[in-house]
């Protein structure tokens, strides 16, 4: 079986992690509704990868609220920093039984090893989870354009590092919800939670700075 982290603990506000760098206290925060026209769903560093693959599951076009999972960082109980910990797009309030590695392409999780997991690329310390056509409409945009709208003089640090919300297709309100993705760039894979009755209830993605 390919790697799985315990989102299960992690997608608990007030859970606490700790190692020898400090403690991890997880923050749970309402970014806004992700608005998904064809159903299909992309995560992706958007900076750096627009073009990226939707992931093989789907679902019903409409739009989802999504949530930041903020790990702060406390040492010798103070608050030393702040990292987005995972970014969650949520289908359903359905509890989730179980978690599976979200594909895309012809990527079969059976050819993963225990610790493999198949993720996307970051290289500009970005991530989001976003439809096709919001990022369809990046991917045309000059560097000009993208630096205005999503890499403004000051980024945002606290509650949600990173936070901006743009629409980027009028037609159909898609958007693109940005956060910063845990301690940078690196390979970030993404879960899609069930239901008992198999039913999506949501996208997660895990940016790997709470210790295992």
């Amino acid at each position: 079986m390919p790697y799985t982290p315990d989102l299960d603990r992690l997608l608990t506000p007030g859970a606490r992690f700790a190692d020898e760098h400090g403690a991890y206290v997880v923050e749970a925060y309402p970014v806004g509704d992700i608005v998904l026209p064809t159903g299909r769903v992309v995560g992706c560093d958007p900076l750096v990868c627009p073009e990226a693959e939707p992931f093989t599951v789907t679902v019903a076009p409409g739009s989802y609220p999504a949530r930041a999972w903020v790990a702060a960082v406390l040492r010798d109980d103070a608050e030393v920093d702040r990292r987005v910990a995972a970014l969650e797009l949520v289908v359903s309030d359905e509890p989730t039984v179980r978690w599976e590695l979200a594909l895309v392409g012809d990527q079969d999780s059976s050819t993963l090893g225990a610790d493999d997991y198949f993720g996307y690329g970051v290289d500009a310390g970005t991530g989001t989870l976003a439809d096709p056509a919001a990022l369809s409409v990046l991917e045309g945009w000059e560097y000009d354009q993208v630096e205005e709208v999503f890499i403004p003089d000051e980024l945002p640090t606290a509650p949600v590092p990173g936070l901006i919300t743009a629409v980027l297709d009028e037609a159909t309100g898609a958007n693109v919800v940005t956060v910063s993705s845990g301690w940078g760039d690196g390979c970030y894979g993404t879960w899609i939670g069930r239901s008992a009755d198999g039913r999506v209830t949501s996208f997660v993605t895990d940016f790997m700075v709470v210790p295992g």
